[in-house]
C-alpha cells in the first residue's frame, strides 16, 4: 500500500508529570508531599487511570515526593537515578526513549527539566518553561503523510479536577 493511502501511525505517547505539592525542606531529596499535594497527585492520578494509554511504561525521579506521587497512581513503576532534581533534557529524553520507544511513557520528574523538555517539544528549543507543581502534560509522537508530528495532546491541571 503506498504510504499516502496507509492510515495515521502513532509512534509513541509521552506523559510528563510533574510531582505534586512538596513540604519545604533542607535535604532535596527527602521533601515529601503536604496533604495538598497529596489530594494533587489523587486526583491526576484519577484521571491518567481513566485515560491511561495502552502499556505505559512508568519513571519517577528518586526524590520522595515523586515516588509519593508515582505511587497515588497504584501501578508498578521504575525509578531512576540520572532524572533527579537536577535533570537535564537529553537525560529525560534518553530515560523515556522519546521518540521511538515501543511503549508509552510517563515521567514524573521535576522542574526545571520537565518545562525545558516540554518547550523542546512544543516549539523545537529549550526554554524556560513552567510545568505546574501536579499538573500533566501528554504528547504524541506520530507520522503523518509521510510528515512527523508532535502533537499536544492534553495539559491536566490538579486544580480543575475533583
Amino acid at each position: 500500500m503506498p504510504a499516502s493511502l496507509a492510515k495515521d501511525v502513532v509512534s509513541m505517547d509521552l506523559l510528563l508529570w510533574r510531582h505534586a505539592e512538596a513540604e519545604e525542606g533542607l535535604i532535596d531529596f527527602e521533601r515529601a508531599l503536604t496533604i495538598r499535594g497529596e489530594k494533587q497527585a489523587k486526583a491526576v492520578a484519577r484521571w491518567l487511570l481513566q485515560h491511561q494509554p495502552k502499556k505505559m511504561r512508568i519513571i519517577a525521579s528518586p526524590t520522595v515526593r515523586t515516588q509519593q506521587t508515582a505511587a497515588a497512581l497504584g501501578l508498578p513503576f521504575e525509578t531512576q537515578r540520572k532524572i533527579g532534581p537536577a535533570e537535564c533534557v537529553s537525560e529525560l529524553i534518553a530515560a523515556t526513549g522519546w521518540p521511538a520507544a515501543p511503549d508509552s511513557v510517563l515521567l514524573i520528574g521535576h522542574q526545571p527539566g520537565l518545562g525545558r523538555l516540554a518547550s523542546l517539544l512544543l516549539c523545537g528549543q529549550e526554554a524556560d518553561m513552567t510545568i505546574k507543581k501536579g499538573a500533566l502534560w501528554w504528547f504524541t509522537n506520530r507520522v503523518r503523510a509521510g510528515e512527523q508530528q508532535i502533537v499536544l495532546r492534553t495539559v491536566i491541571s490538579p486544580d480543575f479536577l475533583p
